[in-house]
């Protein structure tokens, strides 16, 4: 979004491991991409290379499936030593201060507690992105464990509007007033035990503007709410991204920008005072392992180098990937630690902090 020159920068090091820690999900939405993987329920027997992409009895489907080449089932992960181990395993090849558990719906999770007392005795701070469905009935249990914040993803503030972004299967408006009730009482557990809350909602283009000032009035005065430019943006996105801002009135008083992934968000103040974020990619490609990649070019790139992402494979080891669209590139843990790829990422971690800092002008931060 172009915003003004003068708004302040803050240049914060990717210092973040993603951890797709399970693959079930209570939702079907059109344009969740399962973390690049296919949705383990409707594979179950399959290889690489029979995998399906279009969806199964679940109703659910990754949509890079079809291209990225993906080789393995995604396996739930345990609260075990073999967790524990990978986990110490990134920390000691890359720096590392926080993991983010995604899935699948993370709080569907059966031990969900104790992935997040793991990585807390391990110094990490542990987030996680939720659709709201599970919720109120694990988060007093994980804010006792050491949950730092939920990022919940928020599809509409009616019915009518979550059904519409879900498969036929799960288009069904009375399942749809179930999961925003569940949302809304997820939201009140999380305020209620201390857990930093925010609301994502995902503006493909202008006819989402005004699903997304009713998100705003709904949840903006409990939580923060992010807009998300949608990966298969066209300009769109932006576009409508700022016909929101401009309704509000809202000024830009910060931008974040993560060195060393693609991630940037704008902080924008409300006439009435409270913030609203918007989070947009920058194209950003890891130098060697993206030059020749054929996705490596505006149109097909969506999410750039986003960072890196821990996985458990089915019947195999923790893997790690850094592209959802190049699944491909995905490497074993053991292997990763000592690669050429392992200290790329670093090295580019380390760079972009210079980079950005000293166009700036500003001082690194670690927040």
């Amino acid at each position: 979004m172009d915003d003004a020159e003068e708004t302040p920068v803050t240049v914060v090091p990717d210092r973040t491991l993603r951890v797709k820690i399970i693959d079930a999900c209570g939702l079907a939405c059109t344009f969740c991409h399962n973390e690049g993987t296919p949705v383990a329920t409707d594979n179950l027997g399959r290889r690489a290379g029979e995998f399906t992409g279009t969806p199964g009895r679940s109703g659910r489907v990754s949509i890079y499936l079809r291209t990225n080449s993906v080789g393995f089932l995604p396996r739930r992960i345990e609260p075990d030593t073999d967790y524990a181990l990978a986990l110490a395993a990134v920390r000691g090849s890359l720096p590392t201060k926080e993991v983010h558990f995604t899935g699948g719906e993370p709080t569907l999770h059966p031990d969900l507690p104790g992935l997040i007392r793991i990585a807390r005795r391990l110094g990490l701070t542990v987030a996680l992105t939720s659709n709201g469905e599970n919720g109120a009935a694990v988060l007093p249990e994980c804010a006792a464990a050491g949950l730092d914040r939920i990022n919940l993803s928020v599809f509409g503030t009616t019915p009518e509007e979550l059904a519409a972004v879900q498969a036929p299967r799960l288009a069904s408006s009375k399942q749809a007033e179930r999961k925003l009730a569940a949302l809304g009482a997820t939201i009140e557990a999380a305020s209620k035990h201390g857990v930093k809350v925010s609301a994502n909602i995902v503006v493909p283009d202008r006819s989402h503007v005004e699903r997304v000032l009713r998100v705003i009035e709904e949840h903006g005065r409990t939580v923060v709410v992010r807009m998300l430019v949608s990966l298969e943006d066209d300009g769109a996105s932006l576009a409508a991204m700022r016909e929101v801002v401009d309704h509000l009135g809202a000024v830009p008083v910060q931008r974040i920008i993560t060195a060393g992934a693609s991630d940037q968000r704008t902080r924008y103040r409300l006439p009435d005072g409270r913030d609203l974020y918007a989070k947009s990619i920058r194209p950003v490609r890891l130098p060697s392992t993206c030059a020749d990649c054929r996705f490596n070019n505006d149109q097909d790139c969506h999410e750039g180098y986003y960072g890196v992402r821990l996985y458990r494979a089915q019947e195999g080891p923790f893997v790690i990937g850094v592209c959802i669209q190049r699944m491909d590139l995905c490497v074993p843990l053991g292997n990763f630690v000592m690669s050429r790829l392992c200290h790329e990422v670093r090295a580019f971690r380390e760079d972009e902090t210079t980079r950005l800092t000293t166009l700036h002008r500003v001082a690194a931060t670690s927040a």
